[in-house]
């Protein structure tokens, strides 16, 4: 005969849920984790809509208003429709200044991405001291004011009294001792080019330097074994580890460049003859000096319009890529 015992009543643990229906404890102590990244992000999210959020719908609401300096006196509203887009996109004005500003965004980011990559390979090679000093004077070069940069330029290229046609004079060439370097639109464009490239080349080549050493030496090593010269451990080995890191930096490079405002303003603001104007500068010309505010409005959010249109073009070419070497 066997005797039937009662098993004891099982102890109750986390992984089970409470007799009485309640929460399941593990669950419990999982819902406020859960929502811990959401509430970390909320202050930056409130920041944003804030700062760019609440002055974007504000543009846009300008954009389709006919406020010139009379309705801004008498606070007066007048909606009217798309007509601000339909002349600003009807201008031969606007689209010769679109197309100065896309060819003015490719020749500074080409010069910059080239020049900072050199400059980032350049740290890789230097020696500890001399590393150190050009790292300072790039930092010092970045950190500085771009209203502050722009004077100093300015200062350079002076017409009368500036340093470099000083320097060009007593090098022999004495047609440029007293040379306008603000009176035509090329040599404005020159002076610009050259401030917004030293401006950016201290961002691209520091990360850029900061990337080479993430890459293993036994790479370097595997491939002068296989009798790879400098050029072809450049390909082979350095070009592969940075090509996510040149993508991300030619896309911030061309966000930088193609909004870039003050340089170009503070040079000649957009002259000589309005020649050297981009477009964040002649969305100011028209909004603020012509007193046309809701133009100007529409002309900013057709910039932000074609900047979001080059971006997605870039990220497009950069997924393509990603899902190629996959």
């Amino acid at each position: 005969m066997t005797v039937q015992t009662e098993r004891p009543p099982a102890r109750p643990t986390e992984d089970t849920q409470r007799a009485d229906g309640g929460p399941h404890p593990r669950g419990a102590r999982r819902r406020p984790a859960a929502f811990a990244p959401y509430l970390l992000l909320l202050p930056a999210v409130v920041a944003t809509l804030l700062l760019l959020g609440w002055p974007l719908v504000k543009n846009g609401m300008l954009s389709f208003q006919n406020l010139n300096m009379r309705q801004l006196i008498q606070h007066l509203t007048e909606w009217n429709g798309v007509d601000n887009y339909t002349e600003v996109l009807g201008s031969s004005d606007f689209w010769r200044v679109t197309g100065r500003s896309l060819l003015f965004t490719a020749t500074n980011v080409v010069l910059i991405m080239v020049l900072g990559t050199l400059t980032g390979l350049l740290l890789a090679r230097l020696g500890r001291r001399m590393r150190v000093t050009l790292l300072i004077a790039l930092v010092l070069a970045w950190a500085m004011p771009v209203i502050a940069a722009t004077t100093v330029y300015q200062w350079l290229f002076a017409q009368r009294y500036g340093v470099v046609n000083w320097l060009l004079d007593r090098a022999g060439f004495h047609s440029m001792a007293d040379y306008n370097w603000t009176g035509d639109q090329f040599s404005t464009f020159f002076v610009i080019t050259v401030l917004i490239v030293w401006q950016s080349i201290p961002f691209v080549a520091i990360n850029l330097y900061a990337a080479t050493t993430t890459i293993p030496k036994e790479l370097y090593e595997a491939a002068a074994l296989d009798g790879a010269g400098a050029w072809q451990g450049f390909t082979s080995v350095t070009l592969p580890f940075l090509r996510p890191f040149l993508y991300a930096t030619t896309f911030l490079e061309v966000i930088w460049v193609f909004k870039a405002f003050a340089q170009v303003f503070a040079i000649n603001q957009g002259g000589p003859d309005r020649l050297t104007e981009i477009l964040p500068v002649y969305a100011y010309i028209e909004g603020i000096g012509n007193q046309h505010f809701g133009m100007g409005s529409a002309i900013a959010l057709l910039t932000i319009v074609i900047l979001l249109a080059m971006t997605s073009l870039h990220l497009r070419i950069v997924l393509k890529q990603g899902e190629d070497e996959l």
